[in-house]
């Protein structure tokens, strides 16, 4: 997926190989960083958790000689444990970063490059965007040649690897603060809308019959509903299919969660400060993060 274009195919057969080699290249390319991006996440995890373990013993939570394993399901805060996710961008930056820096400077001894433009062309090729302006590995002979080119391969491997799973990370990142920003101008602009809200008080407050109530039900004396009922059904009132689904969004969302787990045959073990993010129908990459990461919204 880099797309330098010094080597391109020059006859009718060669392009319909290349186009029918890269129908199953590409896939197995995108497959192979989804699993790359699963192992470096799983790394990570494993490696953070053990750092969170032993804080946890420091501060004495833990007892000393407390080990891994089935006795763990027994202590509440390592239960259903996750990294955060700018932790995981935290880390993966800074590997990206240090990998850049080490290849960039193999290419300025070896290519003759100044060291902005190595860095320049490490970004173009590890996010595979490919323009192309600056190739390696394209004079006639080197000193080394073969040992240069088996690290360029490494490097690039590498590079793509670690960029991918970076940029990733920072999607979910993105995604949390438009949520974020959403959240704070939701129904800002319909005036209609913030004071339907405000007038429930509750989440998921369930208000069948508003329209006849705004129309049919009489006010008391001081033209105040009772603090008791209001916002709720009367025992005489009927309630719309509409109604109850347009109320009742979240439980029908934990009702069908619970639906799957149970034909799967097994619960989901998630700790009891984890909410979820977003992604939880997410596919490929995205929900192998999303089952890897904890919840880190400002909601939290």
């Amino acid at each position: 997926t880099l797309g330098f274009g010094m080597t391109t195919p020059a006859t009718v057969a060669g392009k319909v190989f290349l186009i029918v080699y890269g129908l199953f290249g590409c896939a197995g390319t995108i497959l192979f960083f989804n699993l790359f991006l699963e192992r470096i996440i799983s790394l990570l995890a494993f490696i953070m958790k053990a750092c969170h373990e032993r804080q946890l013993r420091r501060s004495g939570l833990l007892p000393p000689s407390f080990r891994r394993g089935p006795a763990m399901s027994g202590v509440g805060s390592l239960v259903g444990w996750k990294p955060s996710v700018y932790h995981v961008m935290l880390i993966l930056g800074i590997f990206a970063i240090t990998l850049s820096c080490c290849a960039s400077a193999m290419y300025t001894a070896v290519e003759g490059w100044n060291y902005v433009d190595s860095l320049y062309y490490c970004f173009v090729t590890f996010s595979t965007i490919g323009f192309g302006d600056l190739v390696s590995s394209q004079n006639a002979a080197y000193q080394n040649q073969g040992l240069y080119r088996f690290g360029n391969f490494i490097f690039i491997l590498m590079g793509v690897c670690c960029i991918y799973s970076l940029f990733n990370v920072i999607s979910i990142v993105i995604k949390q603060v438009l949520n974020w920003v959403l959240k704070k101008f939701e129904c800002r602009c319909c005036p209609k809308c913030h004071k339907s809200s405000t007038r429930l008080g509750r989440r998921n407050a369930i208000t069948p019959g508003a329209r006849l109530r705004r129309h049919n039900i009489s006010m008391d004396a001081d033209g105040q509903y009772d603090s008791d009922t209001e916002g709720r059904r009367l025992s005489g009132e009927m309630i719309s299919m509409r109604e109850l689904t347009a109320s009742n969004k979240v439980s029908l969302a934990i009702l069908q969660k619970q639906l799957s787990e149970t034909a799967n045959g097994y619960p989901r073990n998630v700790c009891i400060n984890t909410r979820q993010n977003g992604f939880s129908a997410g596919v490929g990459a995205l929900a192998i993060m999303n089952n890897r990461l904890a919840e880190t919204s400002d909601s939290r």
